[in-house]
C-alpha cells in the first residue's frame, strides 16, 4: 500500500505560502534537547538546573538515559516537581520503534512494549508527547527498502494506538539521522494516524537525506508536535557535496529564515536546541553508486538541495577536541547556540 502511493504523494507536494500567515500568533517555546550535552552524564535534576540557568522553557529528554530510573515512579515524580519549580515543561523520548531497523534494540522488549513503557513514563512525568524515530541512514541501504521499514513502523504504531490515545498522549516521530525525507515521514504519519502521531521536526537531519531543510519544514509543518533546532553548512565537492552540522547561526542554509518560518507555521510548539558540531559528511551524488538509497527522490526536491550546495563555501577542518574536554565543548556549543536563539526570538 505505501509503496504504491509514494511517488504520487511526492508529486502532490507544493511549497507553502508564507505571505498569508498571520504575524500575531503565539510565540514558540524555547527548549533544550539534552542530547546537546550528552557527555555531561548529569542527573536529571542537574540537567534541569543547568537548562533553567540558560532560560529554557522546555527540556527535551530525548533518550531514556537522561531521565534516570524510569522504573521508579517516585523518582519520576521528583523530576516532574523539580521541573515545575523552575517553570520548565518536560518532553520525553525514546529511540527506534521500527523492529526491522538496524537501530532497533530488541533487548529492551518488543517495539510495542517499549512504547507502552514510555507512555507510562510520560504520564507520570507530565510529558504530552513521546519522541521516537524509525532508524538512521543505514536503513536506506537495504536489504529492506525504506518503504518497508515505514510499513513496519506504521504497523507498530497502529498496534498501540488505543492505549496511547487513552493515555492522552501523542507520538512525535523524528526525521532522524538520514532515515526519512519529508514526504516519507509525512506518509508514515498519515498512514499511522495523524490523530495520535505527528512529527518531531529536526532542522539539520534533512541535509543527511540530500534535502533542503526549508522544504522539510514546509512539508511537515502541519504535523509538527515538537522540534530540534540545529544549523548546517553545505558546499560543493568534486564528486558532489559535503554537509556539516554547526553551531546555530554559523551555517549556510538560512537558519534564521527557517526559524522565522517555524514561528509562523508552528505556533506554540517547542523549538529545542539540539546542537551537534560535526566534521563534513560526503554525498558523492555524481557517482552512480550513490543513488540506490534515494531512487524515489523527485528531481525538483533534489534541485533545492543542489542550490544550497552551490551557494555554500568549504569549511576548514575542525580541530580535535581532547576526550577530557568533550563535555565542556558540548556545553559551550549549546550556550552559544541558545544565546543566538534567545536574541532572535526574545530580543
Amino acid at each position: 500500500m505505501l509503496r504504491r502511493t509514494f511517488l504520487a504523494a511526492g508529486a502532490s507536494l507544493a511549497a507553502s505560502s508564507f505571505a498569508e500567515v498571520p504575524q500575531n500568533r503565539p510565540d514558540v517555546k524555547l527548549g533544550v534537547d539534552l542530547f546537546s550535552i550528552r557527555d555531561s552524564n548529569w542527573s536529571p535534576f542537574e540537567y534541569l538546573d543547568y537548562c533553567a540557568k540558560l532560560g529554557a522553557e522546555v527540556v527535551h529528554f530525548s533518550e531514556i538515559r537522561f531521565l534516570g530510573d524510569i522504573n521508579d515512579d517516585a523518582h519520576l515524580k521528583r523530576v516532574r516537581a523539580h521541573a515545575a519549580e523552575r517553570e520548565i515543561e518536560i518532553e520525553v523520548g525514546m529511540r527506534s520503534i521500527c523492529p526491522s531497523s538496524k537501530a532497533f534494540d530488541p533487548s529492551a522488549g518488543t517495539a510495542e512494549q517499549q512504547i507502552l513503557k514510555m507512555a507510562h513514563t510520560a504520564g507520570v512525568i507530565g510529558s504530552p508527547i513521546i519522541r521516537a524515530f524509525l532508524g538512521t541512514s543505514e536503513d536506506r541501504k537495504g536489504p529492506v527498502p525504506i518503504e518497508g521499514h515505514i510499513e513496519n513502523a506504521v504497523r507498530t504504531l497502529r498496534s498501540v494506538k488505543s492505549r496511547v490515545v487513552d493515555a492522552g498522549l501523542k507520538i512525535a516521530i523524528e526525521n532522524h539521522a538520514g532515515d526519512m525525507q519529508a514526504r516519507e515521514l509525512k506518509m508514515l504519519i498519515e498512514e499511522a494516524g495523524r490523530d495520535f502521531v505527528g512529527a518531531c521536526l529536526d532542522s539539520a537531519n534533512p541535509v543527511w537525506t540530500i534535502e533542503d531543510p526549508h522544504l522539510t519544514l514546509e512539508t511537515l509543518a502541519p504535523y509538527v508536535l515538537t522540534s530540534h533546532l540545529r544549523d548546517s553548512a553545505v558546499w560543493r565537492t568534486p564528486d558532489g557535496a559535503a554537509v556539516a552540522w554547526t553551531r546555530t547561526g554559523e551555517g549556510t542554509v538560512g537558519i534564521e529564515q527557517w526559524v522565522r518560518k517555524f514561528t509562523q507555521l508552528c505556533p506554540g510548539r517547542a523549538l529545542s536546541a539540539e546542537v551537534i558540531v560535526t566534521p563534513p559528511r560526503m554525498y558523492d551524488y555524481l557517482k552512480p553508486e550513490f543513488w540506490p538509497p534515494y531512487r524515489n527522490t523527485p528531481a525538483w526536491e533534489f534541485a533545492r538541495f543542489l542550490k544550497l550546495a552551490e551557494n555554500g563555501a568549504p569549511r576548514p577542518p575542525l580541530p580535535r577536541v581532547p576526550p577530557e574536554q568533550v563535555a565542556q565543548r558540548q556545553r559551550e556549543d549549546l550556550e552559544v547556540s541558545f544565546a543566538w536563539m534567545k536574541k532572535l526570538l526574545r530580543g
